[in-house]
């Protein structure tokens, strides 16, 4: 196909009095790529965002919702609505599970640090634990009440997939992320002094406690709906921020909607990756992220003194 036949494909759906293509490939580009090309896009600039304002809110420069355990929380909240005998199964049911699952496990997180606070290096180890009980109960869900052909669909879904993407998913992504991204924004001022410590925030007027909650449940609400649409695709709120502050410094008025946009161009292409560098087998995008993340997360932990 070429550009003619893309711009055909677009000019008929907008109403702008285009010959239709054959109706095969008006629904190739319409019905598969499109859609996915855009949750690609919406999904990674979530992950982005997310992983922004977690590494300011803790002062942790390896916090993402995958590491912290967020996003394995919204997994098992997603999988417990599709199997288990519960009110609502459609899309909205599924990103209802998912943020209960994302509130539940960070609310696990912060119970066990109580102690040390969200400012400790623990969180990533203590994340890292949570998440892997929360994969524990997802896979107890899975072996116990799912049969098989449920099961090989969630276990490729959990994997991360963008094959699933349809334009209802796109329409929830699409209102759920600017309005998580214009409320972390608002709140750019709060990140900048949260990221020298909450004592530092506080001394400048900041009321903390609730400024955490806030970022912390817009967070839970842009993994969640991620998770519900795609799985848990990790690593992105991790390689991104870095890369974006190192092009644009730590200001967080100008590094959030430049990690929304690095993330969104990150995830697109890494899904195109995935999508033809085994064709015609498909490879779930979050393997290739987790192959791209693991060697910068290493990185990231010697150039901290960690490793």
């Amino acid at each position: 196909m070429g550009w003619g036949d893309l711009a055909r494909v677009l000019g008929t759906h907008l109403g702008l009095g285009n010959e239709p293509l054959p109706p095969l490939t008006d629904s190739l580009v319409w019905d598969l790529r499109l859609p996915r090309i855009l949750m690609a896009a919406l999904v990674g600039a979530s992950l982005a965002v997310c992983g922004t304002v977690l590494q300011a809110v803790t002062r942790n420069a390896l916090a993402d919702p995958y590491l912290i355990g967020v996003s394995s929380g919204a997994s098992t909240g997603a999988v417990a609505v599709v199997v288990l005998p519960l009110a609502g199964a459609g899309a909205l049911g599924v990103t209802g599970g998912a943020l209960a699952g994302a509130l539940l496990s960070f609310a696990l997180l912060t119970a066990l640090l109580r102690r040390t606070g969200l400012d400790s290096v623990r969180i990533v180890l203590t994340g890292v634990v949570v998440g892997q009980l929360f994969t524990a109960l997802t896979s107890l869900i899975l072996m116990s009440s799912a049969d098989a052909d449920t099961t090989r669909a969630l276990t490729h879904w959990l994997l991360g997939s963008m094959a699933p993407a349809r334009w209802d998913a796109v329409v929830v992504c699409a209102i759920v992320t600017p309005l998580g991204l214009v409320a972390a924004w608002l709140c750019a001022n709060a990140l900048d002094a949260l990221a020298f410590g909450a004592d530092t925030a506080a001394s400048l007027g900041i009321d903390v406690r609730r400024t955490r909650m806030l970022l912390l449940v817009v967070t839970a609400v842009l993994t969640s709906v991620a998770v519900a649409t795609v799985g848990a695709i990790g690593f992105v709120g991790l390689i991104v921020p870095h890369g974006a502050r190192l092009l644009v410094g730590p200001s967080h008025r100008v590094l959030l909607p430049c990690a929304a946009l690095a993330g969104a161009v990150f995830l697109v292409w890494t899904d195109a990756l995935a999508r033809v560098a085994f064709a015609p087998r498909e490879v779930p995008v979050g393997v290739i992220t987790a192959l791209i993340g693991v060697p910068l997360f290493l990185a990231v932990l010697r150039r901290r003194g960690d490793l």
